[in-house]
């Protein structure tokens, strides 16, 4: 495979469209005001105790991975909620995993900054959110009486590998893609009456927190991508591709249709044929590829493993 070779001149063209860069105080600066005034703490903020609505979804039906394929109109009305709540629990759990990995790409951009700038000091804002929100989603797990969904081995340990050897734009640019299409998703879930009280919560809490960790994230690949060396541009756009390739194979865990009584061979078959499921999928990830094709990110090799995903057209 052979890349786009990048010049000097495409950067200065990338600037002149960009315009300035912000600057990175006065962007934490807003941020952590921000934070100050709408953070939450899901322990006192959700009603953990209340008992779970019978008739209530755990996720929206137009978002579980079978809605409107010939296996779902099969399906009885309970069957297709009981896959919704396992659903939800599966992508709760992914987000767990990817949060962790979150975590600690952002310990690493800051460990050689300095301690009492805004910025680094925004970073471990951020990560205090992660541990609540991860906290936040395992507790919705266990309340929603679904198991835990574990990613593959493989990509669990392929993880390892990038939380090690990640540069700082990768670190950013898988960082978007891990928030930005749940964050659609949820976007869609928290005012939807259909849903559980609970699940609603939680979405709404995720939801209003992550805006402030994309504005961060975006703000900060913008800015590598202006100002990094091309090796390492190029190395961006090559691993956000494969990034995004991992990310849309682990959106759906196989499992959940096992534990609901479907053939798992099947159920990922129509998955796979849906053009419902893919318009979803793209969908979700509108917001972020239009953002990452306007800084230079889509190009190439990288554009060409996006568009092997699925999350874009």
């Amino acid at each position: 495979m052979t890349t786009t070779p990048v010049t000097e001149r495409d950067v200065q063209l990338l600037r002149d469209a960009l315009g300035p860069l912000r600057d990175r105080e006065q962007v934490a600066a807003r941020l952590l005001e921000s934070s100050a005034k709408h953070s939450f703490d899901p322990d006192e903020e959700l009603d953990w105790d209340a008992p779970l609505e019978a008739g209530k979804w755990f996720w929206p039906p137009e978002l579980v991975s079978l809605y409107d394929t010939p296996l779902w109109r099969r399906m009885s009305d309970e069957q297709r909620m009981d896959l919704a709540r396992h659903e939800a629990a599966a992508l709760a759990s992914l987000g767990i995993w990817f949060e962790i990995i979150l975590m600690q790409l952002l310990v690493r951009h800051i460990y050689d900054k300095p301690v009492t700038s805004k910025h680094v000091r925004y970073a471990l804002t951020e990560i205090a959110d992660e541990c609540r929100h991860s906290m936040m989603f395992a507790r919705m797990i266990e309340k929603g009486g679904a198991p835990e969904y574990p990613v593959p081995r493989v990509y669990h340990n392929l993880a390892r590998v990038l939380k090690t050897v990640s540069t700082t734009p990768g670190s950013f640019a898988a960082t978007l893609l891990g928030e930005e299409v749940l964050d659609w998703m949820q976007r869609l879930t928290f005012p939807d009456e259909r849903v559980q009280p609970l699940v609603r919560g939680v979405t709404r809490i995720h939801v209003v927190e992550e805006a402030r960790h994309v504005r961060y994230a975006r703000e900060e690949l913008r800015r590598q991508m202006v100002t990094a060396p091309r090796w390492e541009r190029e190395l961006t756009r090559v691993s956000c591709g494969e990034a995004a390739r991992v990310f849309s194979l682990c959106f759906i865990n196989p499992l959940a249709y096992e534990n609901v009584g479907l053939d798992r061979h099947e159920a990922l078959a129509q998955v796979r044929a849906s053009g419902h499921r893919a318009e979803v999928m793209r969908s979700g990830a509108k917001r972020l590829t239009d953002f990452l094709d306007d800084i230079g990110v889509l190009r190439g090799v990288g554009r060409r493993l996006w568009k092997s995903s699925g999350l874009l057209a």
